[in-house]
């Protein structure tokens, strides 16, 4: 047993030793100035090595973290993280920079990435399959995304992003209120119509100037004429007939002796 342990020992010893003597990782970036590595960074992005990019940005900015190449360099990596589909790191990576650096000549295009990022949220395999629709997601990516998009317009009106951004914006006001009124739809069709009414009426508040607010104020006439509450229900009509006269909706009772909600 002695000797046994005397040769365990002696092989531990020896592999030790050994280890000591192979030769360590070599860093190729040593010795690279800060243009060769940006350059290096943006020649990777060009290829699409993205992790390979953000690397090379890292160690530009730890390496150089006064230099001007530095907050370029967290700029780039913020849209590598983006392009490689790194939600929850470009993120970070925008919020760090508007943090250090609030009066960047460049700050309002990461108010415009962390936009795009949750603007461009992967639906993933189940998404592309079915081939979702935002109106029937969860709404919080486009909440966050609105907020990006609303803090660059306001706080840079005069951004070459702008334009965009406010398109943006409109077409996730639309996308929003659609979903209010598809889980409105949702709650009519299965019966639960004060849990329909409330949505819809969510939906008129929030988003009152979106096209889905028609289908809104329909949902609120049927469900509140399910219920027996006739003067909301008139005065939902009303409503909805002076801000919606040609509404087609009002074409299905033409036909037959019955008000128009009651064909739905």
């Amino acid at each position: 047993m002695r000797s046994l342990a005397f040769l365990l020992a002696l092989f531990l010893t020896v592999f030790v030793a050994g280890c000591g003597l192979l030769p360590e990782q070599i860093d190729e970036t040593a010795g690279w100035s800060a243009n060769k590595l940006y350059a290096e960074a943006k020649t990777a992005m060009s290829d699409g090595a993205y992790d390979k990019a953000v690397q090379y940005f890292e160690k530009l900015e730890a390496r150089y973290p006064y230099g001007r190449y530095a907050q370029q360099a967290q700029i780039e990596t913020a849209y590598a993280y983006y392009k490689q589909g790194d939600k929850a790191l470009a993120i970070a990576a925008c919020d760090r920079f508007i943090r250090l650096h609030p009066n960047h000549p460049h700050v309002d295009y990461m108010y415009y990435l962390k936009g795009l990022v949750n603007f461009n949220e992967d639906l993933g395999l189940l998404g592309y399959v079915s081939m979702q629709d935002l109106t029937e997601r969860d709404p919080k990516a486009a909440q966050e995304a609105f907020e990006a998009f609303k803090a660059l317009v306001n706080a840079f009106p005069d951004s070459k992003y702008a334009k965009d951004a406010a398109l943006r914006m409109a077409y996730l006001v639309n996308a929003l209120a659609s979903g209010e009124v598809h889980v409105a739809r949702y709650y009519m069709k299965r019966g639960a119509y004060v849990a329909a009414v409330n949505r819809a009426q969510a939906a008129l508040k929030t988003y009152p100037d979106a096209p889905a607010t028609e289908e809104a104020l329909f949902i609120m006439v049927k469900g509140y004429d399910v219920l027996g509450m006739n003067d909301l229900r008139d005065d939902a009509e009303r409503v909805m007939r002076k801000n919606f006269p040609s509404s087609d909706y009002y074409k299905r009772g033409l036909e037959r002796d019955v008000p128009w909600w009651k064909l739905w």
